[in-house]
């Protein structure tokens, strides 16, 4: 074990703590016990918007300041679309090596540092028939999934300082995902009332899995041990998109007329989605098990804000 339970006071510091994500993975650590800090000019404010993860001398400081026994980085630019195509490299490769050149730098170095990658490195996976395990042959067809695979490449080279995990999550979705991604507004229209609603393309299968086990998966990763330093988060179960049509109407009591935007429909769409939670489950065990249909309707009885 990394934390025994003898120490639950074991500082954690999660970089993107006020995004989707870390909102959840903050609240887990704390009901478990953990000290939770962000990236802020003041030590243990639940921030991380008051530094920049290419300002590596101020990042360096605040690290130095927090000394902590733990980190789960999740800081990143997320969205497949995301227009700024450069920005996306800077902040995923840079702002990663500045954050690992800070944690190097201090005297007790972390006990485990978790590094947020993305199942988007298996591309289509060609050639590979059920789900995607961790040896599964890498073939990014994006620029976001690019960039995460050399992240990976480049803190592989820091892996004799640090202890680096790496996680690989599928899709996951939940109260407070920003509506550009694609669940948030499929539940938004149907909160709504709309009756009409363009997407791209739907005859893709994914994985939606549930934040709030993802955050738990990111705790217990911090509390296992085993000598492996990948690991996909995911449950095994795929749905495609008319699945989700499917509940969400059965859910709001509704049909909605759904067409397709061609300017919605992504080159090099990756059709199919499906992960391997073998080597999760042999150190972690079983994700709590929510279900998609839980999922949704948490998310559509949610305050509009979340």
């Amino acid at each position: 074990m990394v934390f025994p339970s003898e120490r639950p006071s074991a500082r954690v510091l999660v970089t993107g703590l006020e995004g989707f994500t870390g909102r959840y993975v903050g609240a887990e650590l704390r009901q478990a016990g953990y000290e939770v800090f962000g990236l802020s000019s003041k030590v243990g404010a639940d921030t991380d918007d008051l530094v920049d993860l290419l300002d590596a001398n101020a990042l360096a400081q605040i690290v130095q300041k927090i000394r902590p026994q733990a980190v789960i980085h999740l800081a990143a630019i997320a969205f497949v679309a995301h227009g700024d195509t450069e920005a996306i490299y800077r902040t995923n490769i840079m702002g990663t090596r500045n954050l690992l050149s800070a944690l190097v730098s201090l005297q007790e170095h972390p006990s485990c540092v978790l590094l947020a990658s993305s199942a988007n490195v298996y591309g289509n996976a060609q050639g590979c028939e059920g789900p995607l395990d961790e040896l599964t042959p890498l073939a990014p067809l994006n620029d976001y999934a690019v960039s995460k695979l050399a992240m990976e490449y480049m803190a592989r080279t820091w892996a004799e300082r640090l202890p680096i995990l790496f996680s690989r999550p599928f899709n996951y979705t939940g109260v407070g995902q920003r509506p550009q991604f694609l669940i948030p507004k499929i539940v938004d229209h149907f909160r709504r009332g709309e009756r009409h609603i363009e997407l791209g393309n739907l005859d893709v299968w994914r994985e939606f899995t549930d934040v709030r086990a993802v955050a738990w998966a990111y705790r217990r990763l911090l509390e296992t041990h085993n000598e492996v330093d990948t690991f996909n988060i995911c449950t095994g179960s795929t749905y495609s998109l008319r699945e989700v049509i499917a509940m969400m109407e059965e859910i709001a009591g509704y049909s909605i007329d759904v067409s397709v935007n061609p300017a919605f429909v992504r080159t090099n769409e990756v059709r199919r989605l499906q992960g391997s939670s073998v080597r999760l489950q042999g150190r972690i065990g079983t994700l709590p098990p929510y279900s998609l249909r839980e999922t949704l309707l948490w998310m559509y009885q949610a305050p509009p804000h979340g």
